[in-house]
C-alpha cells in the first residue's frame, strides 16, 4: 500500500507505532528487546481499550517470550479492530477512511481510483468502485526488530545459567514465532549464527497458520549474500534486504569501509538475482524485496532512490519523532528535538555495546550521567541488564559497562595505575561516557503514555542528522505528503542531499582514521572506495534533479585526506 515504512526508533519511541499507523496501511517496526517495557505498555493498552489483563511475572518460566507474544497479539487485535472500524466508515465525510486513502502515494493504483471516485457522480458505478476500494484496503505490517548481538545469557537465583534457549535474543525470537499473527522479524546489527541456527530448529513453515517473514538489515551486498546463504541452508528464505546507511542514520553508527550508499545500492541493483538463486524452498523463484533507509529527507530523494536504484521501499525514522500520531515522545524531548541544530549532533561512545552512537548534546541522559559522576555515584544501577553481554573484566558473569558495578571496579583499577594525571582524567571520562540505554531510551515513552508520573527521568535520544531540518510538530498526513507529494516540502531547500551528507560523514570517518594512525593499507582501501563513491555522485549530479532534490549540495567543494607517496597529506578536493 505504501512505499514508505517507519523503522524502529530505540526501545521506546516506536513501541506502539504499529497501533498508531497500521490501521492506515503503514508498516512500522518495534523493538522487542525490553520485555519489562513491553509488559507495562501491554497493561496500559489493555486498560485503555477495556481488555482483560493478566500479568506475566518475571518469575514465570519463559516469561520474556510470553510477554512478547502477549503484546504482539494484543497489538494485532487492537489494529484489526481499528482497521475494521475505518473500513466501515463512509467516503468523503472527513473521516479516517478519507485520511487512509489521502495518505497513499499519488501514483498508487488505489489512490488514483480514490481520486476517480471523488470526481464521479453518485450511482451504481460509484457504489461498485466504492465497494472495490474498501475491499482492497489493507493493514500496515507489524514488524519486530531483534538486535542479534544483544543476546545475553540469563541466570537463575542460584547463579546458574538458564541455558542457551533462554538467552535474550532467542527468547525474543520465540516470543515472535509463538504470536498468532502475521508479522515480519527484522534482524539487525550483525550476524548471530547461534540465533540463526535456533531459528532453523523450527520448521521451514515455522509460521504455522500465520505468515511470518524474515528481513535482514544490512550495510553491504557481501553481508546480505552471506547471511542469506546461511539461512537458505536451514531451509529459510529472506523476504527483504533492508539496506541501512552505516553512518547516516539514527541510533548506532557502525564501522564502514568507505563505500558510499549510491555504490552499495548499485551493487544490489546489478546483482539482485544472486540473492535468491540459492533458495531451495518454494520461494526460490521469488526475488526478495530491496529497501533502503538512513538520512532520507525529501520526496525528491525518495523519487531518486526509487527511479535510479529500483528499490521497493524507503524507510524514514527520525522525522516521525516529531509526529505525535506516530510515535511516543514525551513533551520535554519533543521540544528538545524541535530546537536541536546541526552543531548539536555528534558521534559519541555512549553505548555500552562499544559501537559509535549518534547523539545530541546536553540530553537529560548525559546530564544525569555526569551528575552521578560528580556526586561519586558513577554508573547506573542496571535494573534491566539487557546489555550485560560483553565484559567480564571483574566478574564471572558479564556486566554492563554503564553499570555502577563495573565503573566502580574500573575506577579502582585506574587509581592503582601509573598514568599521568591528564591521561588518568581522559581514561575516567571514557568510562563515564557510557549511559544506561536500556532505561534512558524507554523513559520518554513511559512518561508520554502516562505509565510513569516522573517528569525528570533521564532520557536519551539518538536521531539522524535529519532532525536539524524538522523544527515543529507535524501531523501524520503532513509527513506522508512531505515524502510522497512532489509539490510539497516541510523543510528548507538548503538541506544537504542525502548523498552529499554521506560524503561528508565518510570523509569525517576517514579523517578520524588518519588521526588515529590506523593501518595504512586499511586507510588506502577506505580512500579508494570513498573515491569511487564520489565518482558515482559525479554522475548523479549531472542528471536532472527531481522536485525537492538538492543536487547542488553535491557540487560543493569538500576536503579529504588522500594517500600520496607513502604519506598522508591534506589537500583541497573538489567533490563534484
Amino acid at each position: 500500500m505504501h512505499t514508505i515504512h517507519i523503522p524502529v526508533m530505540g526501545t521506546g519511541f516506536s513501541i506502539d507505532t504499529p497501533i498508531r499507523v497500521a490501521p492506515f496501511g503503514i508498516a512500522s517496526v518495534i523493538s522487542i528487546m525490553d520485555d519489562i517495557l513491553i509488559e507495562k505498555v501491554r497493561r496500559f493498552y489493555c486498560e485503555k481499550m477495556g481488555k482483560s489483563y493478566e500479568p506475566i511475572k518475571p518469575s514465570e518460566v519463559d516469561s520474556r517470550a510470553k510477554r512478547i507474544t502477549a503484546y504482539l497479539e494484543l497489538m494485532s487485535e487492537i489494529i484489526h479492530e481499528k482497521f475494521e472500524s475505518i473500513r466501515k466508515m463512509p467516503f468523503f465525510q472527513d473521516t479516517e477512511k478519507d485520511r487512509y486513502f489521502e495518505m497513499l502515494p499519488k501514483m498508487s493504483d488505489l489512490r488514483q481510483s480514490y481520486e476517480r471516485l471523488k470526481a464521479m457522480d453518485l450511482g451504481v458505478e460509484w457504489d461498485k468502485l466504492a465497494q472495490d476500494l474498501t475491499a482492497k484496503m489493507k493493514k500496515g505490517a507489524i514488524e519486530v526488530n531483534i538486535m542479534v548481538k544483544v543476546d545475553g545469557m540469563r541466570f537463575g537465583k542460584d547463579g546458574k545459567s538458564l541455558g542457551e534457549k533462554f538467552s535474550d535474543a532467542k527468547s525474543a525470537l520465540r516470543g515472535f514465532i509463538n504470536a498468532k499473527m502475521d508479522s515480519n522479524v527484522v534482524f539487525s546489527a550483525g550476524m548471530n549464527r547461534g540465533l540463526f541456527r535456533y531459528l532453523g530448529e523450527f520448521s521451514p513453515d515455522f509460521m504455522g497458520n500465520f505468515r511470518k517473514n524474515i528481513i535482514l538489515k544490512v550495510t553491504d551486498f557481501r553481508s546480505a549474500l552471506i547471511q542469506g546463504k546461511m539461512l537458505a541452508r536451514m531451509g529459510l528464505s529472506v523476504s527483504e534486504y533492508r539496506i541501512e546507511s552505516a553512518l547516516n542514520c539514527g541510533g548506532h553508527a557502525f564501522a564502514t569501509d568507505g563505500s558510499l550508499l549510491p555504490v552499495i545500492l548499485k551493487e544490489f541493483q546489478e546483482k539482485r538475482a544472486q540473492l535468491s538463486e540459492f533458495f531451495t524452498s518454494v520461494a526460490e523463484k521469488l526475488s526478495p524485496k530491496i529497501t533502503v533507509q538512513g538520512g532520507i529527507g525529501t520526496s525528491g530523494e525518495v523519487a531518486r532512490l526509487m527511479a535510479d536504484f529500483e528499490v521497493d521501499g524507503i524507510g524514514v525514522a527520525t522525522p516521525f519523532l516529531l509526529v505525535p500520531e506516530a510515535t511516543s515522545v514525551d513533551t520535554p524531548t519533543m521540544e528538545f528535538l524541535q530546537n536541536s541544530r546541526e552543531n548539536d549532533q555528534f558521534i559519541s561512545q555512549a553505548s555500552p555495546l562499544g559501537v559509535s552512537f549518534n547523539n545530541l548534546k546536553n540530553t537529560t541522559s548525559e546530564q544525569w550521567t555526569n551528575e552521578r559522576f560528580l556526586s561519586e555515584k558513577s554508573g547506573s544501577p542496571c535494573p534491566k541488564g539487557y546489555l550485560k553481554i560483553a565484559n567480564t573484566e571483574f566478574t564471572e558473569q558479564p556486566i554492563c559497562t554503564a553499570s555502577a558495578e563495573y565503573q566502580k571496579a574500573k575506577f579502582a583499577e585506574l587509581e592503582w595505575s601509573d598514568l599521568p594525571t591528564n591521561l588518568l582524567e581522559k581514561a575516567k571520562q571514557k568510562i563515564v561516557e557510557k549511559v544506561c540505554l536500556c532505561e534512558h531510551l524507554a523513559n520518554g515513552a513511559m512518561e508520554q503514555l502516562g505509565i510513569t508520573k516522573k517528569t525528570n527521568s533521564p532520557k536519551a535520544v539518538c536521531p539522524s542528522s535529519n532532525i536539524s531540518w524538522f523544527d515543529r510538530k507535524y501531523s501524520l498526513m503532513e509527513m506522508m505528503h512531505h515524502f510522497y507529494e512532489s509539490t510539497q516540502s516541510l523543510i528548507s531547500s538548503a538541506r544537504q542531499h542525502v548523498f552529499a551528507k554521506e560524503i561528508q560523514l565518510q570523509v569525517d570517518e576517514f579523517q578520524k582514521m588518519v588521526s588515529k594512525r590506523v593501518n595504512f593499507d586499511k586507510v588506502t582501501r577506505f580512500f579508494g572506495k570513498l573515491s569511487a563513491g564520489i565518482e558515482e555522485c559525479f554522475e548523479i549530479a549531472k542528471t536532472k534533479s527531481f522536485t525537492n532534490e538538492n543536487l547542488d549540495s553535491m557540487r560543493r567543494v569538500g576536503k579529504c585526506y588522500v594517500p600520496h607517496n607513502n604519506s598522508l597529506c591534506l589537500i583541497d578536493k573538489e567533490v563534484l
